[in-house]
């Protein structure tokens, strides 16, 4: 049986504890994001722009 590394599962752990705050993207999500701008690049990547400040925390900034 494979075993991780610490590092590993360190990132495990802060996978699960963004998904559990909601700041994990499903296809599905960024698909409706991308419909929602009429797949528009230019709108797609200026909502990601406005919205990045909000979902990044303090430590990130």
């Amino acid at each position: 049986m494979k075993q991780i590394t610490n590092k590993e599962y360190e990132e495990w752990q802060k996978y699960k504890a963004e998904k559990a705050k909601g700041r994990v993207l499903l296809p599905d999500t960024v698909r409706f994001i991308c419909e929602a701008n009429e797949m528009n690049p230019e709108k797609i990547g200026r909502h990601f722009l406005e919205i990045l400040p909000q979902i990044c925390s303090p430590e990130e900034r």
